[in-house]
């Protein structure tokens, strides 16, 4: 029998992607079927106009972006970050460095081709959420790259060219076509949608009823 396909829409600079990557984690290993199930990373920008060099911090940005008053920005972040907590997450927003996603997701795809993608995608989560690093630069990228095992070299060569630039926009396409406005967004065996960082207990549950009817088929 073919695995379970989890294609999983996300962006780097969304704190709720994070979160439901460990929730989705959680409820994999919870499931039993681990072994049995293939997971890809897909991308979605949540602000495709930000620069990549933000000038200010991420309470400006929202503040700025959302309409919002900066003390309502300090709170919300303050709420997120205890939530990332809960889920064994150190999150950092005084650090955290603003920045366009775009050549992230390109890194996504090369790690992708070479059967990294996880790591990859885990590895950024964690440079920009909890470490300030810039992910939004090509020479950070690929320093990161390096630090899971991947050429620094082909990979920043692979992001001046724009190599994955289609792939990134067809994953774009893609998430219009599904109607996706807001992300996590877990597309489960090309079948059922589940929208947001949902509890373990959701996506164990989904998992074995897609196992199940798969066995009566």
């Amino acid at each position: 029998m073919s695995p379970i396909s989890v294609d999983i829409w996300s962006d780097i600079a969304c704190p709720w992607c994070y979160i439901g990557k460990r929730k989705f984690e959680a409820g994999l290993a919870e499931s039993g079927l681990a072994d049995d199930v293939t997971v890809t990373y897909h991308s979605y920008e949540l602000a495709p106009d930000t620069p990549v060099d933000f000038e200010g911090s991420e309470v400006d940005f929202l503040a700025a972006h959302k309409g919002m008053p900066p003390a309502q920005v300090h709170q919300m972040l303050d709420q997120m970050t205890g939530i990332a907590a809960e889920v064994g997450l150190d999150y950092d927003f005084d650090a955290l460095r603003h920045t366009k996603t775009l050549k992230a997701h390109e890194l996504l795809h090369y790690a992708k081709g070479q059967g990294r993608q996880i790591e990859m995608a885990e590895r950024l989560f964690k440079a920009y959420f909890t470490e300030g690093r810039h992910v939004g630069r090509i020479d950070e990228l690929a320093e990161l790259a390096g630090e899971i095992g991947l050429d620094a070299g082909r990979v920043r060569a692979s992001l001046q060219s724009g190599e994955y630039a289609e792939a990134v926009d067809a994953d774009l396409d893609q998430a219009r076509a599904y109607g996706i406005t807001g992300v996590p967004f877990f597309v489960l065996d090309g079948r059922y949608g589940v929208s947001g960082a949902q509890s373990p207990e959701v996506f164990a549950g989904a998992l074995r009823k897609i196992a199940e009817e798969r066995a009566d088929a």
